[in-house]
Order: structure tokens, then C-alpha cells, then sequence
């Protein structure tokens, strides 16, 4: 099993955003940015408009989880921001997963399994 490398901080957040490509729906906002690695790295953004701080955390062990399991699924090379939406706080896991891959999908960084 891999080990999930996380971005922390905050120029790394910052160029991300300024450089990346976004996509979003209901519940979650993705960017990404190519980084020049072998490996991607991940970075989880809940603001407090979200809720209290037990709930932005458990949106973010979500987010972490979904990634965590589908992890061969992405393509390697970049860097991934999630940032969670005001619709979260409700969603449960299978949700945020479905967000999560749906714009992943979108962004094309998933593997194509078809082949």
C-alpha cells in the first residue's frame, strides 16, 4: 500500500491555484497542477463556512479515505487539491468518493481501465 504525500504548505497550496486547472460540482472543488514526480501529492482544503471543526475534519478523513482506496486509479505526476464545499457537511462517504472520482474523470488524471 502507498503512502499518500500531502501538500502543506501554504505557497505550495498557493501555486496550485494560481496555476492549476479547476473543476467543481456539488459538494467538491479540484484542482491540479502537474509537479515533474513520480507520485502524486494531495492537499484537503475545508474552510470554518463548512461547519464546526469536527465536522471539517470528518470531511477530511472522507476526502483522504476516497483517496486512499482508489489510489491506483489516478494518474501519477501531480498535484491535487480538494476543496470541500458547503453541500459536504451532509454528504456521507459514498458521495464525496463519487465527487471525488467524477472529477478526477473530468480532469482527466484517471487511468483508463478500458484498454
Amino acid at each position: 500500500m502507498k503512502k499518500t504525500v500531502s501538500l502543506k504548505k501554504n505557497f505550495e497550496f498557493k501555486r496550485v491555484y494560481d496555476k492549476g486547472k479547476s473543476r467543481a460540482d456539488k459538494y467538491l472543488v479540484m484542482y491540479i497542477l502537474e509537479n515533474g514526480t513520480c507520485s502524486n501529492r494531495l492537499g484537503i482544503s475545508v474552510s470554518k463556512k463548512v461547519g464546526n471543526s469536527v465536522i471539517r475534519h470528518h470531511i477530511t478523513r472522507l476526502v483522504r479515505e476516497g483517496y486512499r482506496v482508489n489510489e491506483d486509479l489516478f494518474k501519477t505526476g501531480y498535484d491535487i487539491v480538494v476543496i470541500a464545499r458547503v453541500g459536504a457537511n451532509s454528504a456521507h462517504y459514498h458521495l464525496i468518493e463519487k465527487s471525488l472520482l467524477k472529477l478526477s474523470g473530468l480532469q482527466s488524471i484517471l487511468i483508463d481501465t478500458a484498454k
